[in-house]
């Protein structure tokens, strides 16, 4: 597999790394995406394509670029997600260092490699001579949130079918789980410490809630297996209550996520829990409890002998990577592709440290990468996506 780290491509994802595009929902006060925005757009318009900024919230751009080949053939989007989380405990987050054939750096493997990648395939293409079909590069805001890029995108951007190249160690992803996040909260009785029979503990009404929620974990990762993505789960996230240590909580409040399969949604989550309050109820009738669905996106599936993972693969390994299907157990943009009438699937370099305080992409597969897909865009007059 070639590896250089003097290739445009690793120039590029340094570049993009170096530039702070924390998501501002995730972290209030971060830079957000506008800066990176700003240089992909220039970097794009470098490049000979057509761009466009949508803004999906004030200050927060998705970037398109658009190559037209010269002859009628297929659309085939590149998406990328161009936030990245926090940086807390890192030492060097925007310095992207390269030791040992990785590049280190908040994003490079979440996803600025696959960013880097699906762009200088397009450069690429255009060197080979491009000509057939259209390519349509999507640099797309708050995937770490609420997706919101994603969600502006496709309600003016369409294509034959899209390759979010989200970290999946250069293996094609036709599948990935979905999730579902649910607030609960217990209403005790105020009183002081000191007073049992005045007060009603809130905590300790939660503390039976959560035994029946671990029960429903276990018997969810018991119970229905996908075939590639495996059982469904249930954590319990964020917990508070109670103001004092000498009085009776009259609130606890719990935050729960539910990690959904094809066919789950967030009804479902709604549906389990409220039947644990409601039988908690029916057991005490003192318990009191109320539930709300926060939000919720649905797992995705495409079928593995569907064209565009055949013909992925097919590139690939004309490349000379060898591409497996496999599933994801992360959520994506391209449920939010897929929804929207656009067959997707995953495909991107590997790394390590999604999310933690020392994050890598591998410059190999960084490159790979890039070669695979604008091996995919010169094939587009020969397969029907």
């Amino acid at each position: 597999m070639p590896s250089s780290s003097a290739d445009p491509v690793i120039s590029l994802l340094r570049d993009l790394v170096a530039i702070d595009s924390v998501n501002p929902s995730l972290v209030p006060g971060a830079a957000g995406e506008g800066p990176i925005a700003d240089f992909i757009e220039s970097h794009l318009r470098r490049l000979g394509l057509d761009v466009e900024k949508q803004d999906a919230a004030p200050g927060r751009p998705n970037v398109v670029g658009v190559l037209e080949g010269s002859k009628p053939g297929p659309s085939l989007m590149f998406c990328g997600h161009i936030d990245t989380v926090g940086v807390s405990g890192m030492a060097a987050p925007f310095d992207p260092a390269e030791r040992n054939g990785r590049i280190y750096g908040r994003g490079s493997q979440d996803m600025k490699g696959g960013v880097a990648a699906m762009i200088d395939a397009v450069r690429v293409a255009r060197d080979r001579g491009f000509s057939a079909g259209r390519l349509i590069i999507a640099a797309v805001v708050d995937e770490e949130f609420g997706s919101i890029g994603a969600d502006a995108l496709v309600t003016a951007w369409s294509a034959d079918s899209a390759i979010v190249t989200e970290p999946t160690d250069l293996q094609i992803g036709i599948a990935h789980k979905g999730f579902a996040w649910a607030a609960v909260e217990t209403h005790g009785r105020a009183a002081h410490g000191s007073r049992p029979r005045e007060g009603r503990d809130a905590i300790l009404m939660m503390g039976r809630a959560l035994q029946r929620f671990a029960q429903l974990d276990r018997v969810l990762q018991a119970g229905r297996s996908h075939p590639l993505l495996g059982t469904a789960s249930l954590h319990a996230s964020i917990i508070e209550g109670g103001r004092e240590l000498s009085s009776y909580p009259a609130v606890c409040r719990l935050k729960l996520e539910r990690r959904t399969l094809p066919g789950e949604d967030g009804e479902t989550l709604r549906q389990e829990i409220q039947e644990i309050l409601t039988t908690l109820a029916q057991e005490d009738p003192e318990f009191s409890a109320a539930l709300e669905l926060m939000f919720a996106r649905p797992a995705y599936e495409i079928p593995a002998d569907a064209e565009l993972p055949e013909a992925l693969s097919a590139a690939a390994r004309r490349s000379g990577v060898r591409a497996p299907t496999v599933g994801m157990s992360f959520w994506t943009d391209a449920a939010v592709l897929g929804r929207a009438g656009i067959p997707s699937v995953l495909f991107g370099p590997g790394g390590a440290g999604l999310h933690s305080a020392e994050e890598f992409v591998t410059v190999a597969e960084v490159i790979a990468c890039r070669d695979t897909l604008a091996e995919l865009a010169g094939s587009l007059d020969s397969i029907r996506l």
